[in-house]
């Protein structure tokens, strides 16, 4: 349809109406071009110029004032009757899009592409090439090929939205923008199924396939399409385009988490900056889609649609990073933390608005728990002595408890918790997500204290921002109060006192009050409590029976990953000190388990000798008929006794002295 009506826009009909204009005598053949310039081939000279930036233009006042109002103004509202030359520089297009004009005034065929419409249409409208001056003129032409053509293909329309980035404010103004943005819209938020995307990466028979065709081809299991097969088409477009592309999409209810990992696709294509997070993405999108990730698109840089990202300046860079953040959804986790924090990085980096930043600091909060230490580790880009941003994290760490606390306190999570349907695993996810934190400013702490510009100050804040229930264990916080005394040993007594502060001596596993307890840099206060405090759990142990001596060491020491990681964070200085702590406490062990079984030895053999003597001193008394038969009978028992005993050879004590030794038995005993 579209190749028959361009024929007739080729100049036909305007041909003849041309060459019947006998008093004139005009006939072309075409432009020539000659360097700069532009001729048109007829036999008459031409009588005007119109010189736009290097390129010249040798054409005719009759054909041009016959369909522009614009010149036709211009040369016969002038005072000087004898015009024949005016330059027109602020043409939307430039030279090439007037070329195209001039050939359409002429009657000569023009072939409405995908690249050139935009240009043409902004063209038309600046010489106000309207239908008050004949019937299908410019304007009528191109903004039907728009409607008609380009707004049903999904590929023109990213080509057309792509050449409006030159022709701005009147791509704008003419709505050529607004249009192919929804028009991109509609079709990435329509169901794929049923459709058989034939151009995607496979060179297609078709140059503008037309998305009514392509709905109603049989779709082909061999080449489902994957959810965010429109990545890599949008993010070509440049950020104000992109941003109203993803504002139309979000409008029309596409899933949060694929406008989220849309924009950290935009991000890794446009900011060299922001690191490699091609692998991120391609994770996230194989996430929310059921067909993998998406790699190909319509390759329209094949196209000669081409701008190296590295050459982009950091003004517009800033212009990027902040445009990426209003846009943003606002959900929870469509965005993954590793991302955030690289772009505050950048934001940082380039001075970005400060309400931005701030609010890309409450989104980095808002799932804090994701951190890495590598994507912590933020470099300070201001006047602050300190090679990393503290100041930073500190805020980060305050909108993450903010933000803990007020979904505690707030009516409706009060009354979810007070429901008798609640699942108490609710209550751990929020006890799990501050000791991941934890965990993670404890490793944070024990990398900065290296730093010897960090004040104690802002190592003591951070380090009390979280509360006692956070931590478990205080390995990695001990960890790293040693690492800051080693960078810092000009500290004064009273600052390591107010250093160690911080660290509670009983949440400390065995392996790190060993290595404590041989830490010439603590304070000697310090080292007494921790000897107190593992004196204290040795006694316990020794006092509780086999089981709850298993259950106190598992409450006391961390598990081996903990005691693990502890041991690969510590500095090498102190590397061969940990490990003869180690023996040590497998021998002290030991020791514990032998005096143990002598114990209980010695306590079993107590019984039993206080049984026998029990049976001595204690004899049944019912067969005695008198006191003095009874003193006979024992008296002639203690005489044999000692016969039999001085028989023997052996030295005894005589028998006043035999009587008193069970006395004597028992008081030792007791």
């Amino acid at each position: 349809m579209w190749e028959s009506e361009s024929e007739c826009f080729g100049g036909n009909e305007y041909g003849d109406e041309t060459l019947s204009a006998t008093k004139h005598g005009l006939h072309n053949d075409g432009f020539e071009q000659r360097g700069q310039s532009w001729f048109v081939a007829t036999d008459i000279p031409s009588d005007f110029l119109v010189k736009i930036g290097e390129v010249s233009f040798h054409l005719h006042k009759y054909p041009l004032i016959s369909r522009s109002g614009k010149l036709s103004r211009i040369i016969y509202d002038t005072h000087d009757g004898n015009l024949n030359k005016i330059s027109m520089d602020d043409i939307p297009g430039g030279a090439e899009s007037f070329e195209l004009a001039a050939k359409f005034c002429y009657g000569i065929a023009v072939d409405l592409t995908a690249a050139n419409i935009s240009g043409l249409r902004c063209a038309a409208e600046y010489l106000e090439m309207t239908e008050d001056l004949e019937e299908g003129n410019l304007i009528f032409k191109t903004e039907a090929f728009l409607s008609y053509v380009v707004l049903s293909s999904w590929r023109d329309s990213i080509i057309v939205l792509k050449n409006c980035e030159d022709l701005s404010p009147w791509a704008e103004n003419l709505q050529i923008v607004r249009r192919c943005s929804e028009s991109i819209a509609w079709k990435a938020c329509a169901n794929p199924k049923g459709i058989k995307w034939n151009y995607t990466g496979r060179p297609s028979m078709v140059a503008s396939p037309k998305w009514n065709e392509m709905k109603d081809m049989s779709p082909s299991s061999a080449s489902q399409v994957p959810q965010d097969w429109w990545f890599e088409d949008v993010s070509i477009l440049r950020i104000d385009h992109f941003v109203r592309v993803i504002t139309a999409i979000r409008v029309k209810g596409m899933r949060f988490e694929l406008i989220g990992t849309s924009i950290m696709h935009y991000a890794s294509k446009w900011l060299p900056g922001i690191g490699n997070i091609t692998e991120e993405v391609s994770s996230s999108s194989s996430s929310s889609s059921n067909s993998g990730s998406w790699k190909g698109g319509l390759h329209l840089t094949a196209l000669g649609i081409t701008e190296n990202p590295e050459t982009i300046k950091a003004k517009d860079q800033r212009m990027i990073v902040e445009s990426l953040i209003s846009i943003i959804p606002p959900q929870r986790d469509c965005v993954s933390c590793s991302f955030l924090l690289k772009l505050l990085r950048m934001a940082n980096m380039l001075k970005v608005a400060p309400a931005l930043v701030n609010e890309l600091e409450k989104r980095v909060g808002m799932q804090f728990e994701q951190a890495t230490l590598s994507n912590l580790l933020i470099p300070s880009y201001s006047k602050s002595e300190t090679l990393y941003d503290v100041d930073l994290v500190q805020r980060i760490l305050e909108q993450f408890l903010m933000q803990e606390t007020t979904e505690c306190a707030s009516p409706s999570r009060r009354a979810y918790l007070d429901k008798s349907s609640y699942d108490e695993s609710q209550q751990g996810d929020a006890s799990n997500a501050k000791m991941r934190v934890a965990r993670l400013i404890d490793s944070y702490l024990t990398e900065i204290a290296r730093d010897r510009n960090l004040s104690l100050t802002k190592f003591h804040v951070l380090a009390e921002a979280l509360p006692e229930s956070a931590r478990t264990s205080d390995d990695g916080l001990y960890r790293a109060i040693d690492s800051y005394l080693k960078a810092h040993p000009t500290l004064s007594e009273h600052e390591r006192k107010r250093l160690c502060r911080v660290m509670d001596c009983q949440k400390l596993s065995i392996d790190a009050c060993m290595h404590a307890a041989q830490n010439e840099r603590l304070p000697l206060r310090v080292v007494v409590q921790v000897l107190f405090s593992e004196q204290v759990k040795i006694s316990n142990a020794i006092a509780n029976n086999s089981l709850k001596d298993s259950s106190a060491e598992t409450q006391y020491q961390p598990m081996v990953s903990n005691r693990k990681s502890l041991l690969e964070g510590t500095p090498q200085s102190f590397q061969e000190g940990w490990t003869t702590a180690k023996k040590d406490i497998n021998t002290l062990k030991f020791e514990i388990d032998s005096v143990k079984t002598k114990y209980i030895e010695l306590q079993s053999k107590m019984v039993s000798m206080q049984q026998q003597f029990d049976k001595l001193i204690t004899k049944p008394k019912q067969h005695s008929t008198s006191g003095w038969a009874s003193g006979w009978k024992k008296l002639s028992r203690l005489g044999k006794t000692s016969n039999l005993e001085n028989d023997d050879g052996s030295d005894q004590p005589p028998p006043e002295q035999t009587r008193k030794t069970p006395r004597r038995w028992r008081n030792s005993i007791s």
